[in-house]
């Protein structure tokens, strides 16, 4: 069994829901030392960081330890691995760190790896981590498929709407039920009435109801939170300014949880050109060039400018499905790609 392989299946026998990733963020650590990675540590919110070289240029390697919940009982089927996190994002983030740990660093260089708490919640982790670096190259894990680079992702505005009351008769006053749920229909009205059928994903917006609760008894509550999808190009505030009318309207409350833009590089950027010259090199094909639905630590790491890119092995329309699975010859050329890109990056002079 490859170091790679290995480090998978441990990863993923250990649950690690956003919140919840304290025991799989330690295993992480401990195995880090004998994968060529120097003095892992816990920081203060509990990410997994480590470091290779001492050099004053800085390529940062970011995948995320936590998973949502549920997904499929751990099992192995010959060469696929099924299991929660398999895909999203464990077998990515195994990849950065086997292939980190072999990368050829040139003088002048080093690696830091970053294992990131709460990405699929509200990316405390990788917030944690803007201010305490300047890297020169950033690469997030994520399932991209092994021929695919990602260059460009949708933002989000997680929203929470809330409203309560002291308790009244229905047939008097409809209640802070009736009003989540009619703020909520509105804005996912405009959402719909916003979004351009005909474009590409990464062009369009989408919202769906990420959780609800309520009681009609007594003193009242109600609580829903949404999560949209902004294309590239929409400004968050700009969104936000027009929702909350919405929710007032309703004498609803508001409440950004996460806010994040839509972010994209181009095609010749340094880090994604390395990595389209990884794959082809290693599968012997042109890579594809996607740009994601979904929204990623990626987003966040744009705010450092630098060159960016996310890849990883894995199917995403497995993300967070009871059929998540990854095929372990995947998880070794994503490795191998990993490698060469990151050698390949430190030692362009472009870079």
């Amino acid at each position: 069994m490859s170091a790679a392989e290995r480090l998978l299946e441990e990863l993923a026998s250990i649950p690690s829901v956003s919140g919840q990733e304290e025991r799989a963020c330690r295993h992480l650590r401990d195995a880090l030392s004998s994968l060529g990675w120097q003095d892992p540590f816990l920081d203060e919110v509990g990410n997994v960081v480590a470091t290779r070289g001492r050099g004053e240029r800085e390529l940062l390697l970011v995948g995320h330890v936590d998973t949502v919940p549920g997904g499929p009982p751990l099992r192995r089927d010959g060469r696929i691995l099924w299991g929660r996190g398999t895909v999203d994002a464990k077998g990515p983030l195994c990849a950065l760190v086997v292939g980190g740990g072999r990368a050829r660093l040139p003088e002048g260089w080093r690696l830091t790896f970053v294992g990131a708490v709460g990405e699929e919640r509200d990316s405390r982790g990788m917030r944690h981590r803007l201010p305490r670096h300047t890297p020169c190259g950033c690469v997030i894990g994520e399932p991209s498929g092994t021929d695919g680079v990602t260059l460009a992702y949708r933002g989000r505005l997680l929203l929470r709407l809330s409203a309560r009351d002291g308790g009244a008769h229905r047939s008097g006053s409809a209640g802070p039920l009736t009003a989540c749920l009619r703020a909520a229909a509105a804005v996912l009205d405009e959402v719909e009435l916003r979004d351009d059928k005909t474009a590409p994903l990464a062009a369009r917006t989408s919202g769906a109801v990420a959780f609800m609760e309520g009681r009609e008894e007594g003193a009242r509550h109600a609580l829903v939170e949404l999560d949209l999808r902004l294309p590239l190009g929409a400004d968050p505030e700009e969104w936000l300014r027009n929702l909350e009318i919405l929710a007032t309207l309703q004498q609803v409350e508001l409440e950004v949880v996460d806010s994040v833009a839509a972010a994209e590089r181009p095609k010749n950027d340094p880090a994604v050109l390395a990595f389209r010259t990884a794959v082809r090199s290693v599968l012997g094909t042109a890579p594809r060039l996607l740009a994601k639905g979904g929204t990623a630590d990626f987003n966040l790491a744009a705010a450092w400018g630098c060159p960016l890119v996310a890849y990883g092995p894995g199917d995403s329309k497995l993300d967070h499905t009871d059929q998540e699975r990854l095929n372990l010859d995947d998880l070794e050329t994503a490795t191998t790609v990993v490698e060469r890109a990151l050698s390949a990056f430190a030692a362009s002079e472009r870079a």
